[in-house]
């Protein structure tokens, strides 16, 4: 087997009430453990058994819809329980710089990626990424597609990622997404997304 599920670096509960225990155990453990186990299934045999998820996501037009469906969902959730926790409310330094810089303020960033979020139709993922020239840009991609992908209309490396599936959401806040992206703000790991962002 090529991928396996990682351990969430925290307990289900540690983000209630924010984002409910039930969710997360489900969330991690039925479908983020479905993405591994069917992506596996579609690499089998292949020379991408061999790969990083990084390279399959980069070149994922090569590959079958199981791979780039359940590829992107490996991704996507193994990046997000990575940028979520607790710790500082905003973040800072280098980062918080550059966000000014590309937004205006902290605020107005905040304004622009709950947007994406909230008119991203039926599912998938809102983004905060870094472009090739290093400047910031919010985006949304379809279903399980993320912007390291050869196929996304913007493309970049992911800091930061909501999933906005109702799968991440529903047993808490019900058809309120737009509840679920107010209390998203309150459980960012800063420092992961800080790491993201210096990382060449």
């Amino acid at each position: 087997m090529a991928f396996t599920l990682p351990a969430l670096p925290y307990a289900f509960n540690a983000l209630e009430p924010h984002i409910d225990a039930r969710t997360m155990e489900i969330h991690h453990g039925k479908h983020h453990n479905a993405y591994v186990t069917n992506l596996n299934n579609a690499i089998a045999g292949t020379d991408a058994e061999k790969l990083s998820i990084e390279d399959i996501c980069k070149n994922i037009s090569k590959y079958p819809a199981a791979v780039r469906n359940n590829g992107g969902g490996h991704y996507n959730h193994s990046l997000f329980w990575s940028i979520l926790g607790t710790g500082s409310a905003a973040p800072t330094g280098a980062l918080a710089e550059a966000i000014n810089a590309a937004f205006g303020n902290f605020d107005e960033f905040k304004t622009k990626f709950a947007a994406a979020a909230t008119t991203r139709f039926g599912s998938g993922w809102a983004w905060l990424i870094k472009d090739a020239s290093g400047k910031l840009a919010i985006t949304s991609t379809p279903n399980q597609d993320n912007p390291l992908m050869d196929v996304a209309e913007a493309k970049g490396t992911p800091l930061l990622g909501l999933d906005v599936w109702e799968h991440a959401y529903y047993l808490n806040y019900q058809n309120r997404r737009p509840d679920y992206i107010t209390a998203f703000w309150n459980v960012v790991n800063w420092d992961e997304v800080a790491k993201r962002f210096a990382a060449k």
